[in-house]
Parts: C-alpha cells; sequence; structure tokens
C-alpha cells in the first residue's frame, strides 16, 4: 500500500510540475490583445503573417475556413500559441470597430492572377506554352497568334489568368506606381539546376508584395533531375515544402513532356479558393494596365487587367497621364468583346497616349471629367 501511495504521490509531483512548466512556458509568450471574433485576414494582420500561414495552421487542427471568416476567440488563442503570442481578451468597451466591407451579395469568386517566375532556362516560356496548348480546345493551336502580355486558360469551367510579361516587370515597375496585380507566383525551379540567383530574386518579389507561392519543379524527366536538392535549397530559402512540414505547394513537373500541369492548375484553384478573391461586376471598372504599345496603323494599344467591376466598350478611362474613350476591346485570341469582367486580360484602342505599365486605370464619368483628371495630374506631379 505504501509503494502504491509514493507512486501516487510521485505520479502528481510531476504531473504538477509539468503543469508549472507548461504555465511558465505559456505566460513567458509576449500578450496580444484580440476581441472576441476576428475573420482569418484580419488576425492575420494582426500576426503580421500572410493570411495562408494562419489558413494552414487552422487546416492542420482540422479547421476549414477561408480568408474572410470569422473566428472564435479560443480558435484565435490556439493559432496566436503557434506564431509565439499568448492571446488576452479584449473588454468589451473596447472591442476593435471594423469598417464595413462591401455587401457579399454584390461580390462574386474572380478568376486568380498569377505570375510565372524563375531563373532563365528554368522552364517558365515552356510552361506558359504548355498551360496555353494544354487548354486549347476546338481551336487550332496555330490560332493563337496575339501577345497581349495576358491570357486566360480554362479547367473545369474555372478560369485563371497568367501573366505572360517578365516577371520583374509584374513587381518592380507595377509595384513602384501602386499596383498590385498577382494574387498567386508560380516559382519555376530545374529539377537539374536547383536554386539560382535569378531564383532568389523572384523568392524576394514575391516575399515584399506578400504574395503566396506554388513551386513547379520542372525538367523532372531529366536523367540529371535531382527535386530533392532544389527542395532543400529552397527550404535554405525559408521556403519549407508541405511534405517536409512546412506550408509551401510544390508540384513536379515536366513542362517540355506536358506532365503535371493538370496537377499545378488544380493547387492554383486550391490557393485561390483559400484566397477567396472577390470582386463587384456591377461597379464601375479598375485595374492596371500590363503593357502598352504604339501601333503603326491602330495607334495608342494598352493591356489592361481588369481587377473590379466590368470594363465596356464605350467607357472613358484615365490610366496615369493618358485618357481615352475605349473604342475597341480584344481578347488574346484578338478577337473583339463588348465587355470584360474581374481578372480578364484586354488590348483596348482609343487612349491618347501610351500610359506606362504599372498604371492604374479608372472609369471617368465623361471625357471632361477624364481630360480635368489628367491636367491636374500633370499640375501637380513633375514631367
Amino acid at each position: 500500500m505504501a509503494t502504491a501511495l509514493w507512486r501516487k504521490l510521485n505520479l502528481k509531483a510531476k504531473k504538477s510540475k509539468s503543469e508549472r512548466k507548461e504555465k511558465d512556458t505559456t505566460q513567458a509568450l509576449p500578450q496580444i490583445e484580440v476581441p472576441s471574433s476576428l475573420t482569418v485576414k484580419q488576425l492575420a494582420d494582426m500576426l503580421q503573417v500572410e493570411p495562408v500561414k494562419v489558413i494552414k495552421q487552422l487546416m492542420r487542427k482540422g479547421i476549414m475556413v477561408g480568408v474572410n471568416q470569422a473566428i472564435d476567440f479560443d480558435t484565435i488563442a490556439a493559432v496566436t500559441t503557434d506564431f509565439g503570442y499568448q492571446s488576452q481578451r479584449k473588454a468589451k468597451s473596447e472591442s476593435m470597430v471594423y469598417v464595413g466591407k462591401a455587401k457579399g451579395k454584390k461580390l462574386e469568386t474572380r478568376p486568380p492572377v498569377v505570375t510565372v517566375m524563375g531563373h532563365v532556362d528554368h522552364g517558365k516560356t515552356t510552361l506558359l506554352d504548355a498551360i496555353r496548348k494544354t487548354n486549347v480546345t476546338a481551336r487550332e493551336v496555330g490560332a493563337i497568334t496575339q501577345h497581349i502580355g495576358a491570357y486566360q486558360c480554362t479547367l473545369d469551367e474555372r478560369k485563371i489568368t497568367f501573366l505572360d510579361t517578365p516577371g520583374h516587370e509584374a513587381f518592380t515597375a507595377m509595384r513602384a506606381r501602386g499596383a498590385r496585380v498577382t494574387d498567386i507566383v508560380v516559382l519555376v525551379v530545374a529539377a537539374d539546376d536547383g536554386v539560382m540567383p535569378q531564383t532568389v530574386e523572384a523568392i524576394d518579389h514575391a516575399k515584399a508584395a506578400k504574395v503566396p507561392i506554388i513551386v513547379a519543379i520542372n525538367k523532372i524527366d531529366k536523367a540529371d533531375a535531382n527535386p530533392d536538392l532544389a527542395k532543400q535549397q529552397l527550404a535554405d530559402l525559408e521556403l519549407v515544402i508541405e511534405e517536409w512540414g512546412g506550408d509551401i505547394v510544390c508540384v513536379p513537373i515536366s513542362a517540355k513532356k506536358k506532365e503535371g500541369i493538370s496537377d499545378l492548375l488544380e493547387n492554383i484553384f486550391l490557393v485561390a479558393d483559400i484566397l477567396e478573391l472577390k470582386a463587384n461586376p456591377k461597379r464601375a471598372a479598375e485595374g492596371a494596365v500590363i503593357e502598352a504599345r504604339l501601333d503603326r496603323t491602330k495607334g495608342s494599344l494598352a493591356t489592361l487587367l481588369v481587377q473590379n467591376g466590368t470594363l465596356e466598350v464605350g467607357d472613358v478611362i484615365v490610366a496615369g497621364n493618358v485618357w481615352g474613350k475605349i473604342k475597341a476591346m480584344f481578347n488574346e485570341q484578338g478577337e473583339q468583346i463588348r465587355k470584360a469582367e474581374a481578372s480578364t486580360p484586354v488590348e483596348v484602342l482609343g487612349l491618347s497616349g501610351v500610359p506606362d505599365s504599372g498604371n492604374i486605370f479608372k472609369v471617368a464619368a465623361d471625357e471632361h471629367e477624364a481630360q480635368s483628371i489628367v491636367k491636374r495630374q500633370k499640375a501637380t506631379v513633375p514631367q
């Protein structure tokens, strides 16, 4: 009996010691005050991390939510602990007040906008061509002749918009002018080369823009392919793939042989679903200039990416110090279209000049207002 009692007391002492240790560890964590409810996006902003990382932690706990869904205090507390903080509930009188967003019934899901980046010769162009050709249905491959800097592909009736421009341009010049055009970066890394200087540059651009990254390890069909080395090199750059316990989606592909393309597209949709990308098709359009040029016969041609609202032929727009009434719009097949909704790339005709890549465009009430806006901008911005 004495032995049994000793064991019981010893077990209790160990348990008490363990509880004290756990309590001390918890108390050592820095505290943050949070309200009784937050959306995933609000919590991510508070923790200064990407929403995808919060969603990944919730998924590991068996909780499936989107970026704009609310979670309760207990769930918030569990997640903040994972990120090294202890949550303290805010007093009701101090609860945060959040500005109301657009009504949900006005918002509709929009396609993700994807930029493919990576080191030269790692297969970015081959991948884009493979996606484009895989997506051709009831149309000859040769019919796709237009290059407007972006194009859409469809899988199972869902669209993805790919920016077919130099990867750095999508971030440097555009970000400098205030435009964020990319929702997701697909980082192409060759299985035979691994991480190279431009790979690191692409990662830095994506991180600076806080854009989620999907890794596509290309050229897996080559005899000297070493995908594990590429994964380790990425981990050294703090891009730890899911199968190694991280939160980076990684898809093995062969762009040359068109292997793994469908899997890559499906993973893009998965990340897009987590991001809950929305737009309001009923409002006036706004977006960004992807590229622009002067055609000797047609005049100014600009590729626009509609990011919100619906752009229509006849709309008057302002982009930087350029304005104009849209006379015609074309899709990537060179077909004339009358309107373009969010995430749709279009080439437009009718601008007064050639805008810069990354210029934000907005619809003006009429030509008089557009001219006035440009005049004011020219007066205040040094030329």
